[in-house]
């Protein structure tokens, strides 16, 4: 048995997360990946770079600092490689590029800002369509602070991927328009139709993993769409306060987790998808198996 540790950084509009991950190899072909810890801080690019688009020197120093606690943490694990991206909200600042460039001279951490087609690859890097039925189809669903990313499975392969301006943060800022919720409505319905009579949905995004949290579903039970909408409700009828201190909701999902289900039951909706799948997994993981792939090709 051998034992392959990697770390992943995923930089979103809403918060930074780092994974830290072993692999498996016990001679069976098939590697065993486990989750080892998953660092989260709420720092809310999205919070500046939808609106002024521009990240803020303050939101930019403490990004600098997560990163060397980050650079500090992946010492002490000893990995033996790491990857790291940034996504909607990187894209969108005008600086997103000179403050990659800061990161890299103050902690040697090297960042790709990826457009939303490669972050629905690199999602669909982690083959969790297989892990629960190879032969059916699945719409994969991936909500961010400022974006989501669609890709549709058929039989075990991606037939089409798209990524579309509308995210949690985006949503609470009023700044998605109108046109990108049409081009999305149109999309997903154009896309779907001819597997509608066997299309389930797979959801990513802490929004989504802390509904199915609050769902009470066993792993692998799927939740339905009526207890989605039951849910959504329900959290409507609450004021941010009460869904802090009742619900014991964080205090950066208490107001996000709203409009993330708002967008997977619209999704549903243009797609007729009565259940979704909630693996927990999202960027990060993809990027620790590519980090895996790559490792046994250098080999």
């Amino acid at each position: 048995m051998k034992i392959l540790k990697f770390a992943a950084i995923d930089i979103g509009s809403n918060a930074i997360r780092l994974l830290f991950s072993n692999v498996v190899e016990n001679g069976s072909g098939r590697p065993s990946f486990r989750k080892i810890d998953l660092i989260r801080v709420p720092i809310r690019l999205g919070d500046d770079a939808f609106s002024d688009q521009k990240i803020s020197k303050n939101k930019e120093k403490a990004l600098i600092t997560a990163m060397n606690a980050f650079k500090s943490l992946m010492e002490v694990h000893d990995v033996i490689g790491y990857k790291a991206c940034a996504t909607s909200a990187m894209r969108e600042a005008k600086n997103g590029k000179d403050i990659i460039k800061k990161i890299k001279k103050a902690t040697d951490i090297d960042i790709k800002i990826i457009d939303g087609k490669e972050e629905a690859q690199i999602i669909f890097a982690t083959h969790i369509a297989e892990q629960i039925h190879k032969h059916s189809t699945y719409l994969y669903i991936d909500v961010g602070g400022g974006s989501t990313e669609l890709s549709l499975f058929a039989r075990r392969k991606c037939v089409a991927s798209k990524s579309f301006d509308i995210g949690t943060l985006r949503l609470l800022k009023d700044t998605v328009q109108e046109k990108e919720w049409k081009a999305l409505k149109n999309w997903v319905s154009q896309k779907t139709k001819p597997y509608r009579s066997s299309l389930a949905a797979i959801g990513s995004g802490g929004n989504i993993n802390k509904l199915y949290k609050m769902a009470m579903k066993k792993k692998w039970e799927p939740l339905g769409k009526k207890k989605l909408e039951n849910l959504y409700e329900q959290l409507n009828t609450y004021t941010y306060e009460e869904r802090v201190t009742q619900l014991h909701l964080n205090e950066d999902r208490a107001d996000v987790i709203i409009p993330a289900a708002e967008i997977f039951l619209e999704i549903m909706n243009y797609s007729e998808i009565k259940k979704i799948y909630v693996p927990k997994i999202g960027v990060a993981d993809g990027l620790i198996h590519e980090l895996y792939r790559e490792h046994k090709n250098k080999k």
